[in-house]
Order: structure tokens, then sequence, then C-alpha cells
């Protein structure tokens, strides 16, 4: 599952490194949620449309990534077997598709969730701003103090794989309430409620290829710092 707002520079490249890693053989099937686009994602996601198992879904204006993800996943659910694994994934090209096998190994082996890890041993990451690293490594420690997850170093992490039936889990707990915020901390809530719904989590080294995304970066550091200050603050107090 995709969550899309203006990637065309970076769709083709992923979509041959999705393809490619899934194989021919592969039963797979691709969820773009294009949140808004103005600058050609939406035609890329046509043609693409015509030559892999691609579902695209579109937003006519942007509403954020959190309701991207909420669109995405809902969908995913919605279609999904009930032994499906669900996998989200930037579409900036700064997550390997070749780790959604390994990804896939350890739901099989017993967790609900799996999260690409740049805090696992055997983590790479490339071309990210030492700033960022920065901001990553707090936010790590800050949720690990807060809410010690057995299995979860990283919680911001968008790049993860979910058992469908843990989702479906959560949302049937949750309804309406399972995504709550528009933002980066999305992922944040959404780990944290699943927490809550009894998930089993495991996390696999991650490949994070800042060097490869082409276009500036959309998060808007100050007010997600802001607003997962706030979803802590509130998850903490059981709103």
């Amino acid at each position: 599952m995709l969550p899309i707002f203006n990637e065309s520079a970076n769709l083709p490249d992923l979509f041959r490194r999705i393809e490619a890693s899934f194989g021919a053989s592969a039963a797979y099937r691709i969820i773009a949620v294009d949140d808004g686009s103005s600058d050609g994602s939406a035609e890329i996601l046509a043609g693409f449309g015509a030559k892999l198992p691609l579902t695209t879904i579109s937003h006519g204006v942007n509403q954020g990534l959190g309701m991207a993800i909420r669109t995405g996943l809902t969908e995913a659910l919605r279609t999904s077997p009930p032994d499906g694994i669900v996998v989200t994934m930037d579409a900036d090209e700064s997550h390997t598709p070749s780790l959604i096998g390994a990804m896939e190994r350890r739901i099989a082996e017993g967790a609900d969730v799996v999260i690409a890890s740049r805090f696992e041993p055997g983590a790479e990451v490339h071309g990210v701003p030492f700033g960022r690293r920065i901001l990553s490594w707090g936010a790590s420690m800050f949720f690990r103090v807060l809410f010690p997850t057995p299995g979860v170093k990283d919680f911001t992490c968008g790049y993860r794989a979910y058992r469908a039936q843990a989702l479906q889990k959560a949302a049937d707990k949750y309804g309406e309430k399972l995504f709550e915020f528009e933002g980066f901390q999305c992922m944040v809530d959404l780990l944290l409620k699943l927490r809550a719904s009894g998930a089993r989590f495991a996390e696999v080294p991650v490949i994070l290829r800042y060097d490869l995304k082409r276009g500036a970066s959309k998060m808007r550091v100050t007010r997600t710092v802001a607003r997962t200050l706030e979803l802590a603050a509130r998850r903490l107090i059981g709103r």
C-alpha cells in the first residue's frame, strides 16, 4: 500500500523494483492512494495500471498522510484474504521492496506486525541528514521510555508488514478512531493502537535510501514534533 503525493519522479523506478522483488509467480496486489497529486503522478499510475496488479484510489485534494493511510488500509482490509499480509511503504524510493520477503518470514514465524527498523543490527541508512537522524533516535528513545513494547525500537518508520487479521482486530476495536491524525504521527498512533489490541511485534533491519529519492521531503519537522508530543500526551492520559 503506497500513499502518494507528487511522486512522479520516483514512481517508475519504484514499480519496477516492486515487480522485480515479487517475481512473475507471486500473488500480490499494489494499492496506490494518490492524495491529490498535481505533478503527473496520476498519469504514471494509469500507465502502470495496465502492466501491474495495481489499484489506484484518488483523493481529489491533498488530505494528508493519515487520510491516505486510512483509505489504503481500509481498501486492503476489504479485499485481503484471511491469511493476507499488508505492507505499507513510502513511494519516494527510500524504502527498498527487496526487504518484503524478510518481513513476510517474520510474519510466518508468529509476528503480527513487522517494522523495517533503523535500530536493528545490520540496518543501513544512506543520505539522511544528520539532524533527521538525531530526530529519529530521539523519537525512538522517547517512545521506548513512555510506551515500552516488546519487539519495537522504531516507532516512527512507516515501512511495515501487518498480518491482516491483526489490523482487522484493531479496526474492530477502534472503528473510525483507528486513524485520528493526518500527519506523519499517524504511524505512531496506529502502532500504539495495535499494541493495545494485543499485537505481537518484530523488526528487521531496514535499508533506508534517502539518496535515491527525488524531490524535497514533505515532512514539516516542527509541526510533526508538536503533533507527536500531543499524541503521546493523549495516549498517556487514555484519550
